[in-house]
C-alpha cells in the first residue's frame, strides 16, 4: 500500500494536469478516475483523495493509440428498386 503522503488532492492534480480543479472532480464523479473519499462524514462535504495506482491506471486508459477504423456506409443507388 502506497504511503498516504504520496496520495494526491483533485488541486495537485489540477495543477499537474494544467487544467481546472472541477475537471478532475467530474471525472471522479463519472467514474473514469478512482479516488478515495477522506471526509470524517458521508453526507457532507467530500476530500477526494487519488493514489498514484489510480493516477496511473486514468493515464494508461486515456493514452493515445492506433485510431479505431471507420467503416462507412454504403449509400443506396436510387435507380435502383429492389422487389422482395
Amino acid at each position: 500500500m502506497p504511503a498516504i503522503a504520496s496520495y494526491l488532492s483533485p488541486p495537485q492534480l489540477a495543477e499537474h494536469f494544467g487544467v481546472d480543479a472541477k475537471k478532475i472532480i467530474g471525472w471522479i464523479r463519472a467514474g473514469e478516475l478512482r479516488a478515495v473519499n477522506i471526509a470524517t462524514t458521508t453526507c457532507g462535504r467530500p476530500r477526494w483523495k487519488i493514489s498514484p495506482s489510480d493516477l496511473a491506471a486514468f493515464e494508461s486508459a486515456r493514452a493515445a493509440g492506433p485510431q479505431p477504423r471507420v467503416t462507412r456506409r454504403r449509400r443506396k443507388d436510387p435507380s435502383v428498386i429492389q422487389f422482395f
